[in-house]
């Protein structure tokens, strides 16, 4: 079997895997969150950064809902790491747009936080910002999930099916998730380009 078609197996075997009522369930919560006049934060680094800006496009264009991602924000997110420290990059930020129980935080990780292993504290630390203010919490990510895992009130884990490409797999299925969630017809609220090009 050639690496392609093993790496397209292991795509379709993850979509396989995913439940539909789980995303259901996502899609609600951000109908509410829109609904109640809240915003959207999404947050993620590396590569889950870039889908982060993607994403926020998605759901203020398609979905009409007020979102938001601080890595948007190369100088604020470079002043904060610079005088503050990575940790707090996030929990700062979220601080000073006021996060409050309107809203929601969307987390696009692959290993979900750990503060532990050092792995992406500074989503830990928005993460309790957000579990102090009561805003709500959706999680996107890989393996177990970490800390996101923990206290998010809707986490989906894209299964591993081949530890050699969890990451890949992972930030691959933030797509997925996020495009499913933007389309739904509870979210939905403008057409798309193509779709309105006949």
């Amino acid at each position: 079997m050639s690496y392609s078609e093993q790496h397209l197996r292991e795509t379709a075997q993850i979509a396989s895997q995913l439940d539909p009522a789980l995303c259901e369930r996502a899609v609600d919560l951000l109908a509410s969150v829109r609904e109640r006049g809240g915003r959207l934060f999404i947050l993620g680094v590396g590569g889950s950064a870039a889908n982060a800006s993607h994403a926020v496009n998605d759901f203020r264009k398609i979905a009409g809902l007020e979102c938001y991602a601080p890595t948007d924000n190369v100088s604020e997110l470079t002043a904060r790491t610079n005088d503050e420290g990575w940790r707090t990059v996030f929990a700062e930020w979220l601080k000073g747009s006021r996060l409050n129980d309107k809203d929601a935080l969307l987390i696009l990780s692959v290993g979900g936080g750990n503060v532990e292993k050092n792995i992406s504290p500074n989503l830990v630390a928005a993460l309790e910002v957000a579990k102090e203010r009561g805003a709500s919490v959706l999680g996107i990510v890989g393996r177990d999930g970490g800390f996101t895992a923990k206290v998010a009130d809707i986490v989906i884990v894209i299964p591993t099916v081949n530890a050699n490409n969890t990451t890949p797999h992972a930030e691959t299925f933030q797509a997925v998730l996020w495009h499913l969630f933007v389309s739904h017809p509870k979210l939905k609220v403008a057409q798309t380009k193509w779709e309105s090009t006949k």
